[in-house]
């Protein structure tokens, strides 16, 4: 299966699949800077295909092996590149998005677009778009200086633009009744707490917020519980 994205840029993929389970999938998107072959996205789809559930992890377009400028990455963008996969995985399926830190945001804003969604899971979930921009890049100039001194990763106008003019996704939130589920790490010093705490003080639909003690942005060393939190949650709402 080929799948592309509004600008015909084709987008990296693999399926975990799972026998004789054909009406669910687990769709699961990287955060910034990230792609699907990070350590992280590829341990959590195994460990969620073994408790049953069907994944595919994608790198969105720019990133990792998908087509496209990194510099052309913005959320904006990449809530057309998650469409493009709901469009060629949906079938019968119910659908869960897990999104990972930026990730998150990007499942934030298309699920207040598109009805397909089932469930959503934030993980470390990117809420104060604008805030996060300042406080990680606002010293630095668009154009000339690289995200977190990765040069494979330079910061540009339309990433700084995009994150400062979505701000917060709270309002597109609003719009959900899906379930929701929303884990965070209680060390993340990258995409804080208090983001997950916001958007759950918003969200008028079944909804779940549980911080995991000892662990920072990227989950290291809790993967197991992550999917278990994970498994837990779909097990009741994605039937």
């Amino acid at each position: 299966m080929t799948i592309r994205n509004k600008h015909g840029e084709t987008i990296d993929h693999e399926f975990h699949d799972v026998a004789n389970v054909d009406d669910k999938l687990i769709i699961l998107g990287h955060g910034l800077t990230g792609d699907k072959d990070r350590d992280f996205i590829v341990q959590l789809s195994k460990l969620l295909s073994i408790q049953g559930w069907p994944t595919i992890r994608f790198s969105y377009s720019g990133n990792g092996k998908s087509e496209g400028k990194f510099e052309d990455s913005t959320i904006t963008k990449e809530v057309d590149d998650l469409l493009a996969v709901l469009d060629q995985v949906k079938g019968s399926r119910k659908l869960c998005y897990i999104g990972y830190s930026m990730g998150a945001a990007v499942g934030t804003i298309a699920a207040a677009k598109d009805d397909r969604f089932s469930v959503l899971v934030n993980l470390a979930g990117m809420v104060n778009t604008g805030a996060f921009y300042e406080e990680e890049f606002g010293a630095l100039t668009p154009g000339k200086d690289c995200m977190w001194e990765d040069e494979t990763k330079p910061l540009s106008e339309a990433f700084a633009t995009d994150l400062k003019q979505i701000d917060c996704v709270v309002d597109a939130a609003k719009e959900h009744r899906i379930p929701w589920l929303m884990l965070h790490g209680s060390e993340d010093d990258v995409v804080l707490p208090k983001d997950s705490e916001l958007l759950f003080n918003h969200v008028k639909g079944k909804k779940k917020h549980t911080v995991i003690k000892g662990t920072g942005h990227s989950f290291e060393g809790h993967y197991t519980e992550l999917a278990d939190h994970i498994n837990h949650w779909l097990s009741i709402h994605l039937k």
